[in-house]
């Protein structure tokens, strides 16, 4: 199975208020590598340097600090482009919290406006 397929199995099974996932991924071919690296850069994969896995991926669904989920799709996509075949392990799923936003000191309208677009 396609790496991306892979990832969008795991997001399209969490809930909807997950807001933290960390995968591990692993490639098959290790000669393959630096290939891999130069195209994971993109959503920011952290290196392990002794384990059985290659990179930890942080995924954030609306906010935090941590990859989206286009740019990770986007990433994986990019290794099942070159062949590289891997696989992914999920390690955390952090649901339930919620942005705090400082909002003293501004209009009603802004405020509204951001209930709106975190709520969709």
């Amino acid at each position: 199975m396609a790496l991306t397929e892979t990832f969008e199995q795991i997001v399209d099974s969490l809930p909807d208020d997950w807001t933290d996932l960390e995968l591990d991924l692993r490639i098959f071919d290790e000669r393959r590598y630096v290939d891999a690296a130069v195209l994971l850069v993109t959503c920011n994969a952290q290196p392990y340097s002794r384990n059985d896995w290659h990179w930890r991926l942080l995924v954030a669904h609306r906010f935090g600090h941590a990859a989206s989920v286009p740019a990770v799709h986007a990433a994986l996509k990019l290794l099942d482009e070159a062949e590289i075949d891997g696989e992914m392990a999920v390690r955390e799923v952090r649901t339930g919290r919620v942005e705090i936003t400082q909002m003293w000191g501004r209009p009603e309208s802004v405020r509204q406006e951001f209930r709106r677009i975190r709520t969709q």
